[in-house]
């Protein structure tokens, strides 16, 4: 005997309480993307008038650093020290997520301790402490050598690079503290190289604190082109150092080093330029 099972091809009904569930959830998600399309589009206004996010820091879940690390920000990071107290919990915070989310990697037998990771992590976080999206989105790793090493690809030796490729940041640990051992001479290779993957992570990326950096990149850009004098005066103050004048991210991070290095003295000489940093950076804070 042959059984045959035929399916019952009638839709089931479809009970009135899922209908309305469906119906919820479907208004509710065309409402959620209304409402951020709007707030973007808004944002962005407020952005281009005030030059700065609407909102800056929001800390669901503090992260706090370990009592080593606390102390090495403390102790050796004299920036932290000039924030307000509300600012230092906010440095502190984004401080741990992001030592948490990069990957640290010493080469040539060496060990990457906190001290490493702490004042490293802090020279990008002190960057960007004026930016909503503050991880440098476009760096994942931190590769640490002893001292200048030696590269491959144009055979010379290295103090530090920014590799977008590799998505990587490569450090010379002894020339990045020597960086803050003088803290007035305008020259900082950890505030350099983080400087190059700020401008990269800034032209990649399409957040309100991106378009912000762009737009005031741009600005200063059409200033220098339009001010002749500006330029002449540039070259002739020998306060920048003549490596800013190689390309536009090399002027850019010279720049910033001076910017954060000697800002009395960068704004008593070039105002203008002082102001567009700041504005590119929305730098409202420690005195600057």
């Amino acid at each position: 005997m042959i059984l045959i099972y035929v399916q019952d091809t009638q839709n089931p009904e479809i009970s009135p309480t899922f209908r309305l569930v469906m119906l919820i959830i479907f208004f509710v998600g065309m409402a959620t993307i209304v409402l951020s399309k709007f707030y973007a589009f808004f944002e962005s206004i407020y952005a281009s008038k005030y030059h700065k996010p609407f909102f800056l820091n929001i800390m669901l879940f503090k992260k706090e650093l370990s009592n080593r690390q606390y102390s090495i920000l403390e102790h050796k990071f004299s920036f932290y020290n000039k924030l307000k107290k509300e600012e230092q919990a906010i440095f502190r915070h984004r401080l741990a997520i992001f030592i948490n989310n990069k990957e640290f990697i010493g080469r040539e037998g060496l060990k990457v301790d906190d001290e490493m990771k702490t004042l490293i992590s802090a020279t990008a976080v002190m960057l960007t402490f004026g930016f909503r999206n503050y991880r440098i989105e476009l760096l994942d790793k931190v590769i640490i050598y002893p001292k200048s090493y030696y590269s491959k690809l144009n055979e010379t030796y290295h103090k530090g690079e920014t590799n977008p490729q590799l998505k990587a940041i490569v450090f010379s640990w002894e020339d990045f503290k020597k960086g803050y051992d003088i803290g007035d001479d305008n020259l900082n290779l950890g505030i350099h190289e983080f400087g190059h993957a700020i401008h990269l992570n800034a032209f990649k990326e399409n957040d309100v604190s991106s378009e912000i950096f762009k737009n005031g990149f741009n600005t200063l850009a059409a200033y220098l082109q339009e001010h002749k004098m500006v330029r002449d005066d540039l070259t002739a103050s020998k306060y920048f150092r003549a490596y800013a004048y190689t390309n536009q991210f090399e002027f850019f991070a010279v720049l910033l080093e001076n910017f954060m290095e000697t800002p009395e003295e960068f704004k008593t000489k070039f105002p203008e330029l002082y102001g567009y940093i700041r504005q590119m950076l929305n730098f409202n804070f420690a005195g600057y």
